[in-house]
């Protein structure tokens, strides 16, 4: 059986009722998410859900364990910043099962390409969690021009390096995982697990 490629999107801070497929109205420009109306129409809505919380850090954790966030160090304490560069405690522990880490080891290519927001390297990070590949800022909102946190530092990442790049960060996010996945399609035996974790609409509101 063919194993399926695996795409994960998610959007920050988005209300339930933000999006046209469950109700919301448009904008003076017209349809907010036409896009993901086109998704939900052609495919599954989910009607009835429970977030284990209403903030950045913890929501995370709960997607990517599958656990509730008190059940670990570090995951119920909010926010996850800047300021915890050098903590060794604020983060998901590295130990700790996650999705990407068990589809890798099931022989799928894992990328993320967004925001972390889980804890900083040398201790915590996307590559130590079970992707093969990042790109994104750490922090758990950032500038969407300059890439630079809320401490002035820049934070847009490639593995475990800040680099700069222009342009505004959500094309960015795009556009990466587009080349992410022209990228795999050269070859199609190779499964892949993509995990696209936009920072929009997350603060700071910034448009182009």
């Amino acid at each position: 059986m063919q194993r399926p490629n695996i795409i994960f999107i998610v959007a920050d801070d988005l209300g339930f009722a933000d999006l046209g497929c469950y109700g919301g109205r448009d904008a003076k420009f017209g349809k907010v998410s036409p896009v993901i109306d086109a998704l939900a129409a052609n495919g599954l809505r989910f009607s009835d859900g429970y977030s284990n919380s209403p903030v950045c850090s913890p929501t995370r954790f709960g997607l990517m364990t599958a656990r509730y966030q008190y059940r670990l160090r570090g995951a119920a304490e909010e926010p996850i910043n800047s300021k915890a560069k050098t903590s060794t405690t604020l983060g998901l522990p590295t130990s700790h099962p996650t999705l990407p880490s068990l589809l890798k080891a099931q022989g799928y290519r894992t990328a993320l390409i967004g925001k972390w927001h889980l804890g900083y390297p040398p201790a915590f990070g996307p590559l130590r969690s079970g992707y093969d590949e990042f790109f994104g800022p750490m922090a758990g909102g950032v500038d969407y021009f300059t890439h630079c946190a809320s401490t002035g530092d820049h934070d847009l990442w490639v593995g475990e390096e800040t680099q700069p790049h222009e342009g505004y960060l959500t094309d960015l996010i795009s556009r990466k995982s587009v080349d992410f996945v022209k990228r795999m399609t050269a070859t199609p035996d190779q499964p892949f697990f993509l995990s696209m974790h936009y920072t929009a609409p997350h603060w700071p509101w910034e448009t182009r």
